[in-house]
């Protein structure tokens, strides 16, 4: 059997069962949903584990707590929301709205995210009466798939088609690429040059744009308090999540204190000279970020860089001698390394921040750390990012958290900064269709032309 016969049969397996669920009420959706999220809550160790061992990135118990927390949000947020049938009115405009399935959504998912990417994927394509096919990433393909088999064999336990959830256990580029093609849409969370074919396929896609979380720290703010926030988002899962904090930039009167907290922390300081040249060197060989650091501690970093680090060293801290396009230090390090900036005028804080995204990340993700709503409301008008996370851990907060307001998810789009068809992050509203009843409103008048053509 070759690759297109290969994926014609997964997919007319899953548009088989994609047409069973069709029928189901909303309640029965809804369980359906919280099986899938409740699989991987309920393994989160052992599927932790299963990364970590198979694509030799990240952190275990940051996966545990990962593995746990995306599916414990994500369900809290459709848990009992409509996205079936009919799912609202607009009486004072005589609309109804109707939601009916897409069909089958092929879901591309990454080695940084081998197990909660799926999970997200598969939950929001149900939560739309929709059926899943995920093509996992090379390097972890077998955590992948044994995620899938899991909530497979729930789902067929509680009465559903096992169908509805598939994987493809060798996955491969040409098996991706059919993907893409053949589902009615895809969501795709990958490298630059995979979301490029998803939105070149001929179908719908939902892509992602790489990050380079640009991180925004005001006068008015407690060091000692911000600090350590920024470290936990860059340590997380050794650096290779998205919405990681990449850069502090601090006011310049404040750097001496904010080393000092930044080292008591577990930090190493580098301010520039040799030891940054290394470490450049050792990250962006070639100017591109080096694949077998990616998700490595920091030692691992050091000790490609030949630095000798003490004893209980969690971060590299990085003052470099320039920032934006003329620094490699300056793009996404994926990674426990952070740089950090100085500013004299919040004016030049966001101007770091803006050349800094012209090294990558357009569209992603900016950490305001302020207690001014003049200068938060600054950043967000001049900084091409889709979101802007307050006073908080941008890596746990920005893919949507019990905090804040923002959808939870494991794929942020990023607008078209990022190439993406979406600015906002990617959840279970996208994934259905909205046909609009809209009935003749009674007392409507057309109002008189020197009213239409005024301000």
């Amino acid at each position: 059997m070759d690759n297109r016969e290969f994926m014609n049969e997964m997919i007319e397996r899953a548009r088989a069962a994609q047409k069973i669920i069709e029928g189901y009420d909303q309640k029965r959706i809804d369980e359906l949903c919280m099986i899938i999220g409740k699989t991987v809550y309920d393994n989160a160790e052992v599927l932790a584990r299963m990364a970590i061992d198979e694509t030799e990135m990240g952190v275990y118990e940051d996966k545990v707590k990962k593995n746990m927390g995306k599916s414990r949000i994500i369900w809290n947020d459709m848990k009992g929301e409509k996205s079936t049938g009919i799912i609202g009115r607009d009486e004072e405009e005589g609309l109804v709205f109707v939601a009916k399935p897409i069909g089958v959504i092929g879901c591309i998912t990454p080695v940084t995210n081998p197990i909660v990417t799926p999970m997200c994927n598969a939950m929001f394509a149900v939560k739309g009466a929709n059926a899943a096919v995920i093509c996992p990433h090379p390097k972890a393909k077998a955590c992948s798939f044994e995620t899938v088999r899991l909530i497979r064999e729930n789902l067929a336990a509680a009465g559903a088609p096992a169908d509805l959830v598939q994987c493809i256990e060798e996955p491969t580029l040409e098996l991706s690429n059919l993907t893409m093609q053949m589902c009615d849409e895809s969501i795709c969370t990958g490298g630059a040059a995979m979301v490029k074919a998803a939105y070149s396929s001929g179908r719908p896609a939902l892509g992602v744009g790489p990050g380079n979380v640009q991180c925004l720290i005001d006068r008015d703010v407690d060091l000692e308090e911000v600090i350590p926030m920024m470290m936990e988002g860059r340590c997380f899962d050794n650096g290779i999540i998205c919405t990681g904090e990449q850069a502090a930039i601090v006011p310049e009167e404040k750097l001496e204190e904010a080393v000092r907290i930044y080292e008591e922390n577990g930090a190493y300081y580098i301010d520039g000279g040799e030891e940054a040249d290394a470490v450049r060197a050792a990250m962006f060989p070639g100017g591109k970020m080096n694949p077998s650091l990616a998700g490595k501690p920091a030692a691992d970093v050091a000790e490609r860089a030949g630095i000798d680090l003490p004893e209980g060293i969690r971060m590299l801290l990085v003052r470099p001698e320039n920032y934006g396009p003329a620094d490699d230090l300056s793009k996404e390090k994926m990674a426990p390394v952070q740089t950090i900036y100085t500013y004299s005028t919040w004016e030049e804080a966001i101007a770091i921040a803006a050349a800094n995204f012209e090294t990558g990340g357009a569209g992603h993700t900016v950490a305001v750390h302020s207690n001014s709503e003049e200068h938060i409301e600054a950043a967000a008008q001049a900084l091409p990012a889709s979101r802007f996370t307050i006073n908080q851990v941008s890596s746990t907060n920005s893919g949507g958290s019990f905090f804040n307001g923002l959808a939870p998810t494991t794929t942020l789009a990023c607008g078209s900064w990022g190439c993406n068809s979406l600015s906002e992050n990617v959840s279970w509203r996208h994934l259905f269709n909205i046909s609009r009843i809209a009935y003749k409103k009674a007392a409507a008048v057309q109002p008189p032309d020197d009213e239409i053509w005024s301000l």
